[in-house]
């Protein structure tokens, strides 16, 4: 806890601009039990890695990590993304080790890369038993980084056609969790061949990508 805390004062202190924040750091996937594929966007982080690299001057190994939602490991990484298609079940250990993660200034994206949505909802609430998943304004800070985002998320995949929408656990006003759903930026980060999605859906996938990213090491500022 105490590292993930040196971490990111280090990173905030460094830079502003996020010229220096991601030395040597990882983008980190979580492995969570229950049967869901946590593993089902390989070439993802590896191309968000590489995007954010180009576009907003980070330094990021373009090897994602794998980490336990259990795991110490987990206040290595400032930042952890979370998909699949199924379940997602926790232990209450894991639970414990969720929040003592998100409290002390690590932050969990989720995208719901469909089938997901049902278990997302009573993991977080085993998180966090007195926080609500709030539906994110479209002026959230989140939505306009390096990227402006007038209308919320772009809408990668279409699922079951719903408009995309993000969700955020807030804790003592800072967002520690961002539920990406119905919109699929997973996917959009794939290699271009895995979907076939078209380069334009495709950019705005990572350009979101990069907006999570910023505003983890950023907050507030673009």
């Amino acid at each position: 806890m105490v590292r993930l805390r040196v971490i990111i004062s280090i990173l905030l202190l460094s830079c502003v601009s996020l010229k220096a924040d991601a030395q040597n750091l990882k983008l980190a996937l979580l492995v969570y039990g229950g049967g869901g594929d946590w593993y089902a966007n390989p070439t993802s982080l590896k191309n968000l890695a590489q995007f954010c690299n180009q576009q907003i001057h980070t330094h990021f190994q373009t090897q994602e990590a794998q980490v336990e939602a259990g795991s110490p490991e987990i206040f290595n990484y400032p930042f952890v993304h979370m998909t699949g298609h199924g379940r997602w079940v926790l232990t209450d250990a894991e639970a414990q080790n969720m929040r003592k993660y998100l409290e002390s200034g690590g932050f969990l994206h989720i995208d719901d890369n469909y089938g997901l949505d049902p278990y997302v909802r009573p993991a977080l609430k085993q998180i966090f038993p007195d926080l609500e998943l709030v539906e994110l304004p479209f002026s959230h800070p989140i939505y306009h980084q390096a990227f402006n985002f007038n209308n919320g998320l772009p809408k990668v995949h279409e699922h079951d056609k719903k408009p995309p929408k993000g969700y955020g656990l807030i804790y003592k006003g800072r967002l520690v969790c961002f539920y990406s759903y119905e919109t699929d930026l997973g996917d959009g980060w794939e290699d271009p061949e895995v979907h076939n999605d078209s380069p334009e859906r495709r950019l705005q996938a990572l350009q979101m990508g990069a907006n999570i990213i910023q505003y983890v090491f950023n907050g507030e500022a673009k």
